[in-house]
């Protein structure tokens, strides 16, 4: 009977991003819901990646939310290092993850923000992070969500990180809680959002399939302007921007990641940009991870804000491009363009040695 009352006192929702997509998609979401729904739930947003500057209160001046706080997460501790190093043995490199699992776990306990028993659904996008460390040692049950769309349909971080004894380590994750095995394989993972689940390769019997498309139509008009207030910080000189571009000339845009050396990702874009310059105009949308200097390295091109999510742009209206070009991006999401183009491995093998993306499709 306790157990029972302390679940009917929780309620309300939050959602744990690491990302500006992330807080994108926990947007669309409680904007798929009634009304009388909304304002009900936590934007809880980690700094361990991602530099939010002002989203917090642009997030809280849209009215979805109850609250936005922040989470220092972090995994940089100088005590874990001894459980990282490779002992030879199977056996006692599984005992050191053991002991890891249960010490990264504690040490974030005075990091989370707010009561996480507190709620009557939890979302994790990026449960390897410390935050699932944390709610599996805490046997708190939560909900995953994909990294960003179609993420394990081109690289199954799950299977990538655990590699030789994937079944082994699976089980002891999902069974007996000793360690932690991401994107649907953790004990206290209720069940794992993917975009797509016919497109991946090794299937999880705790995959639901919500996807973007669907959320994105379930938006009504009127809230669309809310998706743009919250995250576009620049929104008249971007309008600007649009408007007084050369309406003769087709426009091509490339979106950057994180890739390789700054000195190669450079040469690399360089390249692209001059390529595709003989096709249109050349826009850049800087990753919002992605630290080389665009705005000094690339200022003839005109460049969007890096934390503007490449999705918020399907909601200007008068915004098109010929073509959309990236390199491991999935952008089938992109209603703005007429072409996409995905270079992937191909592309990148002229820049790195090919066998660093034999993993990744």
């Amino acid at each position: 009977m306790k157990n029972r009352a302390r679940q009917l006192k929780k309620e309300g929702r939050i959602y744990v991003c690491h990302t500006y997509y992330q807080a994108y998609v926990s947007i669309l979401k409680e904007l798929n819901l009634p009304e009388e729904l909304r304002g009900q739930a936590t934007l809880m947003l980690s700094t361990m990646s991602t530099d939010f500057e002002s989203f917090k209160e642009r997030a809280e001046s849209i009215g979805i939310f109850r609250n936005v706080v922040m989470y220092h997460e972090s995994r940089d501790f100088p005590e874990l290092e001894k459980y990282r190093w490779d002992r030879g043995n199977i056996f006692f490199n599984m005992f050191a993850r053991i002991r890891y699992t249960r010490k990264l776990a504690k040490l974030n306990e005075p990091l989370v923000p707010v009561d996480l028993t507190g709620y009557r659904d939890i979302y994790v996008f990026c449960d390897a992070d410390p935050i699932g460390y944390y709610l599996n040692m805490h046997k708190i049950p939560y909900h995953a969500c994909e990294d960003a769309t179609n993420t394990i349909v081109y690289y199954d971080e799950a299977r990538h990180d655990n590699k030789g004894c994937f079944a082994l380590k699976a089980f002891l994750s999902s069974r007996f809680n000793l360690i932690l095995v991401q994107n649907g394989y953790a004990k206290y993972c209720i069940d794992m959002e993917v975009n797509d689940i016919a497109a991946i390769e090794y299937p999880c019997p705790k995959y639901v399939e919500v996807r973007l498309e669907e959320l994105e139509r379930g938006v009504q008009d009127k809230d669309k302007d809310l998706i743009i207030q919250a995250f576009v910080r620049n929104r008249e000189d971007l309008l600007r921007q649009i408007e007084t571009t050369d309406i003769e000339q087709d426009k091509i845009l490339i979106l950057t990641e994180p890739l390789c050396s700054l000195e190669v990702r450079e040469r690399l874009f360089r390249d692209l940009a001059e390529t595709y310059s003989r096709e249109g105009s050349v826009y850049f949308k800087q990753h919002p991870r992605d630290l080389l200097d665009y705005k000094t390295l690339f200022a003839e091109y005109p460049q969007f804000d890096a934390n503007v999510p490449m999705e918020v742009l399907n909601y200007f209206p008068n915004l098109h491009f010929k073509k959309v070009v990236g390199i491991w991006t999935e952008m089938g999401a992109l209603r703005f363009a007429d072409e996409i183009v995905r270079l992937g491995a191909p592309f990148m093998d002229r820049y790195e040695d090919p066998e660093i993306h034999s993993d990744v499709k």
